[in-house]
């Protein structure tokens, strides 16, 4: 009997560590994750985005997998979903 409460207490502090780690990493970068699909499921034409790349610019035509962004007054490109890194609300951004 006094093996299987030596058993469970050298897991405890393993379950303890696991618990801890996945409250302070695993689960936060998930919501983060969700957070981030659901933004670029929910952009529209006329939004203001910012690229991973550092670009800002305004969505023209958002597509399935692309999205057409408009840099300046005439330059228009493709982009994939993937490369935006955030939307800018509106009042956030820097006049």
């Amino acid at each position: 009997m006094e093996q299987q409460g030596s058993v469970i207490g050298s897991l405890a502090p393993l379950l303890i560590l696991f618990a801890i780690f996945y409250f302070l990493i695993i689960r936060p970068q998930q919501k983060q994750q969700k957070a981030h699909k659901e933004m670029l499921e929910g952009l529209t034409k006329g939004d203001k985005i910012i690229t991973s790349g550092g670009l800002i610019a305004v969505i023209v035509k958002p597509e399935e997998d692309f999205i057409k962004i408009k840099l300046n007054d005439d330059t228009i490109v493709k982009l994939d979903r993937a490369f935006v890194a955030k939307k800018v609300e509106t009042g956030n951004e820097d006049a």
